[in-house]
């Protein structure tokens, strides 16, 4: 009966876990659980910073010039003990 009951109890836990990852935006898991998520910016845009706001992301962009080239970047976590690091890939994109 312990077995049937520690059983029932896990797959409980599995399915909340499940439902609490599935819930959550690709950002929102990159920023609180680790992982990785994309950003691709509208075309003609390019990125002048990127921050978080709580669990939030903010960018800030402005129009590109025909001297501007595409490029893509990497806007990493760095944690204390190197665990839940997230990263956030954010991609321009030619008009």
């Amino acid at each position: 009966m312990k077995k049937v009951g520690l059983f029932v109890a896990a797959v409980v836990i599995v399915a909340i876990i499940g439902v609490a990852v599935l819930g959550c935006t690709a950002q929102q898991r990159a920023f609180s659980m680790g992982g990785s998520a994309t950003v691709d910016l509208p075309k003609g845009q390019k990125l002048v910073n990127i921050t978080w706001k709580t669990n939030h992301l903010w960018y800030l962009t402005r129009p590109m010039t025909p001297e501007d080239k595409v490029e893509t970047y990497s806007f990493q976590e760095s944690s204390s003990f190197g665990i839940l690091q997230g990263v956030v890939t954010v991609s321009e994109h030619h008009r």
